[in-house]
């Protein structure tokens, strides 16, 4: 066995200026983890090269980010072997823990962040009524404790670990498929843990498929460190560098950390590897507790009531929306919706040609359109029917042809489109509670479980 050993590379020195680097990126590609979402921060703060992969390093500094290196111990048994990724407001990192000797998930959340996603996961762990679905599902948080560093007071939460995204697994495949018996059975498990987390009195908030992820085998823990560098590859550092030569400060990590990659492309994912779990409830809430009016979901899958009743409190129906263009997106090849640097305009066209006018008074809202010439999206198209079944035709059935996969029979086609566009009628009040959509679901697919749910906890 090699021994294992922290790898450096030059980053590739960019010949633009490096505020270009920082575009949004959440129209041109909505399903990217949230870490690809940073938002941009005006500050006369010091410029650093980008880094491929890597948060940006702006950000570490007074109510930022903690800079974290290999090898650092938290809390005593929390040590640090690799990292898994970062979002808006966290770094996310692999450690072994030294006292239950497994792997964990150690999120940092930034110094200025309020982390309000341990109290709704902490509600959703103790359910209001006796439940018997799959904990594994939700996230569980197994450890909350702080650190001071020289960016301010972070505080860390400890979960289990994940393989990867599912935005992850279809990024990292040129057919962007998973194999259809796949597909259903992570369906079924999305809808079964939305309707669980409604029937606790919580929206979501943000489903998308960035945000489903599959689980680790339990195998995993048995690795050591050693085995794991040499299955998975030993963490490679990128050497920070400011854009004007001076020295790194104290408050800056020395290198930055390219992600460890656990998972597979989509079509290689098996049947026992679809295990799901939920994650990102940054931005859930309880309706009776707090209101929501705006929604911070990609915009290819953003309720359109956020635009068109902006003083209207979000509902669990706006989930019932989100969760049918995820579910299109599982077990489709594209999005439901699509768009590079789409507008709120464009998505509205896309809508009304799919799904037919819109209500009545959301049209006289609706006063600034892009001209598509010949394909003016100002009139519903004849038949919506017609556009689904060409949709799902040319997205769903003849893409897995091509790539000799087994394609959905006539039935379970026609129930599929059914449920989706029962799911997004224009009016939140017109869709199906999570409930409904999770017992047509069963109807016309019995066999989505097809096993997987099985849990194989200890």
């Amino acid at each position: 066995m090699r021994k294992p050993r922290l790898l450096l590379r030059q980053p590739l020195r960019l010949t633009v200026p490096f505020p270009c680097y920082g575009l949004p990126l959440i129209a041109s590609q909505p399903f990217l983890p949230r870490r690809n979402s940073l938002p941009v921060k005006k500050t006369t703060r010091v410029l650093y090269e980008p880094i491929e992969d890597v948060e940006r390093i702006e950000y570490y500094e007074a109510g930022g980010y903690h800079p974290v290196t290999i090898g650092d111990c938290f809390h005593h048994r929390y040590r640090v072997v690799h990292k898994l990724g970062h979002g808006t407001y966290s770094t996310i990192w692999l450690a072994h823990d030294e006292v239950s000797n497994r792997y964990v998930a150690v999120k940092i959340c930034t110094a200025d962040s309020n982390p309000l996603e341990n109290s709704v996961l902490s509600r959703l762990s103790q359910p209001k009524q006796s439940s018997h679905i799959d904990r594994d599902l939700i996230p569980t948080i197994s450890d909350i404790f702080n650190i001071q560093g020289p960016n301010g007071y972070h505080t860390c939460l400890v979960t289990r670990p994940a393989r990867m995204s599912l935005s992850d697994a279809k990024n990292g495949s040129w057919i962007s498929l998973f194999q259809l018996q796949v597909s259903r059975a992570i369906v079924a498990q999305l809808m079964i843990a939305v309707q669980y987390i409604h029937s606790q009195g919580i929206v979501h908030g943000d489903l998308h498929r960035g945000n489903i992820l599959l689980r680790l085998s339990r195998d995993f823990d048995e690795l050591s460190t050693d085995m794991l560098y040499e299955m998975y590859g030993e963490p490679v550092l990128e050497p920070v560098n400011r854009l004007d030569d001076q020295e790194i400060p104290p408050e800056v990590p020395q290198h930055g950390v390219v992600p460890i990659w656990l998972g597979a492309a989509s079509e290689d994912v098996m049947l026992p590897e679809a295990k799901i779990c939920l994650s990102d409830f940054g931005e859930a809430f309880c309706p009776t507790q707090e209101q929501k009016f705006e929604s911070h979901a990609p915009l290819l899958v953003r309720p359109p009531e956020a635009r068109f009743e902006p003083t209207q409190p979000l509902t669990f129906s706006s989930d019932i929306w989100t969760l049918a263009c995820t579910v299109w997106d599982i077990m489709g090849q594209r999005t439901l919706f699509e768009g590079t640097f789409t507008n709120d305009d464009d998505m509205t066209s896309q809508q009304v040609e799919l799904l037919g006018p819109l209500p009545s008074e959301w049209l006289t809202k609706w006063t600034e359109i892009r001209d598509k010439g010949s394909k003016s999206t100002h009139q519903p198209p004849a038949s919506s029917t017609q556009a689904w079944e060409d949709r799902f035709e040319k997205h769903m059935q003849q893409s897995r042809i091509r790539e000799g996969m087994p394609p959905f029979e006539s039935k379970e086609r026609d129930a599929f489109i059914s449920m989706l566009r029962s799911m997004l009628r224009f009016r939140p009040e017109d869709r199906p509670s999570a409930q409904q959509v999770l017992e047509w679901n069963r109807t016309f697919n019995t066999c989505s479980l097809g096993g997987v749910m099985e849990t194989d906890d200890e």
